[in-house]
């Protein structure tokens, strides 16, 4: 299974048409050493720190209010905060409100100066969850819908030497209040629904930046960003770019994928099945932004 493929041309700059993020140049447990709660490890999706802190610096100024509406362990947040922007997010499950606000306040002890906040409740009802003050205020709003257990989870190697998967759902899959619970289409529905709401909350030409990446359920591949992108541009916005944020360190030759045991045994299992399948090395992310 090769675990190293050619690099892309690569660019930072905002205003290209493709842009590459080299953002896996130190692994995922670095980017959050210090910066987040042991309790962080255990969420599905977090997002890799580095991919929110570019988008921050790309697209907002200091000071300028970033927003997360489905901020998870509030990564997006803590990272606007420590680049010296506000934040503020929405969460739907409780107890990672209560992992990312404690998140938030290791940053405050560290020494950060600027505000950031967390509300609970579904995202969809975005409108009614946030203050009126936050009105067409935020500069950059960063987030990813919930997709594909199959790219999620941790594993642990038992004594008789199986392999079993844990932390790769979220939440009670019976609850149908959550995006990860209710099938495909309606996640689609759903996810228009809370970029609609977003563009309340955003100021004129203001930015949404969405990280994700297709997966394959029952050997089909899923094309969430094409998806994402259409749903975007039902909810009014403007597609601007299509970036792709790796998750492979960047050397002068060739990239170097950082895939966990459980994505390498997974992808084992496919190719012993038939399936070519290869360690996922990038996220696509998608950025709109609100009409001026």
């Amino acid at each position: 299974m090769p675990e190293r493929q050619h690099p892309a041309t690569t660019s930072t700059t905002p205003s290209s048409g493709v842009s590459v993020w080299a953002t896996a140049q130190s692994a995922p447990a670095s980017q959050r050493k210090h910066r987040y709660t042991p309790e962080s490890t255990a969420h599905p999706a977090k997002m890799l720190p580095a991919v929110a802190a570019h988008a921050i610096a790309h697209y907002t100024q200091p000071g300028d209010l970033v927003i997360d509406p489905m901020c998870g362990i509030g990564t997006t947040l803590v990272e606007a905060l420590h680049a010296g922007r506000r934040a503020v997010g929405v969460e739907y499950e409780p107890h990672w409100v209560h992992v990312a606000r404690d998140n938030l306040t290791l940053a405050h002890d560290d020494g950060v100066g600027h505000h950031g906040e967390v509300y609970a409740g579904d995202a969809r009802q975005l409108g009614s969850l946030l203050p009126i003050e936050y009105a067409s205020q935020a500069s950059l709003a960063v987030t990813s819908p919930p997709y594909g257990p199959s790219v999620h989870g941790q594993v642990i190697t038992t004594p008789n030497k199986t392999v079993q998967k844990f932390h790769h759902r979220y939440g009670n899959a019976l609850d149908r209040g959550n995006l990860a619970n209710i099938g495909h289409h309606r996640l689609l529905a759903g996810f228009t629904r809370i970029l609609t709401a977003l563009r309340t909350f955003l100021t004129p030409g203001g930015h949404i930046a969405i990280t994700l990446r297709p997966w394959r359920e029952h050997s089909e591949l899923i094309d969430l960003p094409s998806q994402i992108l259409t749903c975007g541009q039902r909810a009014g916005l403007i597609p601007t770019e299509r970036c792709v944020a790796l998750l492979a360190r960047a050397t002068d030759t060739e990239l170097i994928a950082r895939g966990s045991f459980f994505q390498r045994d997974f992808i084992r299992k496919q190719r012993d099945a038939g399936l070519p399948l290869h360690l996922i090395s990038h996220e696509d992310v998608l950025i709109f932004r609100t009409p001026a």
